[in-house]
């Protein structure tokens, strides 16, 4: 596998070799790119969302017996109402001046069984008003009233980088890179997906690279989505906190410039492979955390792990400028000491061997023939088999093997090729 390299970094004054410099230089053909001015507005934490196992309290449901209603619940008045089965949950208490939800009642789990009942997704404003510790002190606070034998079952964030003096050039989808995870090389995204002319933010401002339920990237212009959401005046007010009130001040936040987002989005099962994998550098402990705010000393490591599975190339083998600068300057905004620089992050794989691993190779053989026999196609077939909520065992079993999702796609399609030349319309 071929090594990516950034381009030399140059003061731009001495001209010399500087780390924290904006001049970048291509060592190949000598090109400069100068990127004095990008202004780095914010890098926060977007999204929270703390998972709970537990048993319901059989108490609380009959604030769902009136859905679009107000009921008072720990202390507080709530919107209780139902929620669509894509959540996982069927009901919420949301409460917008908090800035938090809570999703109760997991549909895969029966409700007077312990289970995976309860979701806490908390909003921008919320995360940023409490320090990690006070907030899982008050998502911890709202689970206890939900829930009885309550237990933490990790994290999921979204980590956000929000600048000015930098727009996505025109191929940015050709030259956006990713890191398969088995194969270990460089491979064109799998998924991406943009806004479309009819969409809310315009064709052209919103790109999404990667899976929901591992790690996405999106880039999409801030200022029109926070607009569109009635959130402009709040935004402004976080980026002008590193305003120092000087017009001539060429770092300041511009209301005549659009704002673009840079957001790494981690899946809670993708944080539980960090905290499995990831040691510390002098004790060679493993995180082992299940909380945001156990966690959130780790995000740094996040932020660098996300700009170097997603690369944004200048040409083969080379980072575009931009992808250096916002993946070695930036520091997550939190009022916690980073561990970015004791830990060795790394993400372990959970693999399913022995009996379950068995089953998963005996299910693919079974689904195959199923699929010969209705004369599904092989794509079709696979983008069902990854809306499934058993995809990520599949995937993990296959990945322990060496197998990534391209991989495996050619081996169903192998397998389904196999049976109907050999079996043709018996099947």
């Amino acid at each position: 596998m071929a090594t990516v390299k950034d381009h030399q970094r140059l003061n731009a004054l001495t001209a010399e070799d500087d780390k924290l410099g904006r001049l970048f230089v291509d060592p190949g053909n000598f090109t400069l790119t100068d990127l004095s001015g990008v202004r780095i507005l914010h890098c926060g934490v977007d999204t929270v969302r703390q998972l709970y196992r537990g048993l319901i309290r059989p108490e609380i449901m009959c604030l769902f017996d009136k859905p679009g209603t107000l009921v008072n619940f720990a202390g507080q008045r709530w919107h209780a109402g139902r929620v669509g089965k894509d959540s996982g949950y069927q009901y919420k208490l949301q409460n917008a001046d908090l800035g938090i939800i809570l999703l109760v009642k997991n549909f895969n789990a029966k409700q007077d069984n312990i289970g995976p009942h309860l979701k806490i997704e908390v909003s921008p404003h919320a995360i940023d008003s409490l320090s990690p510790e006070r907030l899982q002190e008050h998502m911890d606070y709202y689970a206890e009233h939900v829930l009885t034998h309550v237990e933490r079952n990790q994290c999921a964030v979204h980590l956000a980088l929000d600048l000015q003096g930098w727009t996505p050039p025109d191929d940015l989808v050709a030259r956006m890179h990713c890191r398969s995870r088995a194969a270990r090389d460089i491979s064109g995204i799998k998924e991406i997906q943009w806004t479309l002319e009819s969409a809310t933010y315009g064709k052209g401002q919103s790109f999404l690279f990667g899976s929901a339920g591992s790690v996405q990237l999106g880039i999409y212009n801030k200022t029109l989505q926070a607009r569109a959401t009635d959130k402009l005046d709040y935004w402004e007010g976080v980026w002008k906190r590193r305003d120092s009130f000087d017009d001539q001040d060429p770092d300041n936040y511009d209301p005549e410039q659009p704002v673009w987002r840079v957001e790494l989005r981690y899946h809670h099962s993708v944080i539980q492979q960090f905290a499995c994998g990831s040691v510390d550098l002098h004790t060679g402990q493993a995180i082992d955390s299940n909380s945001y705010a156990a966690f959130a000393p780790h995000l740094d490591g996040l932020w660098r792990y996300g700009l170097r599975q997603f690369k944004l190339l200048a040409r083969p083998g080379y980072f575009e400028p931009i992808w250096t600068l916002i993946r070695d300057d930036v520091r997550v905004d939190l009022p916690v000491d980073s561990l970015v620089d004791t830990t060795e992050y790394k993400r372990q794989y959970k693999t399913s061997r022995g009996f379950s691993g068995k089953n998963v190779e005996l299910f693919l053989g079974n689904f195959v023939s199923l699929l010969a026999r209705e004369r599904v196609g092989a794509r079709k077939a696979f983008y069902r088999l990854k809306d499934w909520e058993c995809w990520p065992v599949i995937r993990d079993h296959y990945a322990a093997k060496g197998m990534d999702e391209d991989g495996l796609y050619k081996h169903i399609k192998g397998i389904l090729e196999e049976r109907h030349v050999r079996w043709g319309r018996a099947i």
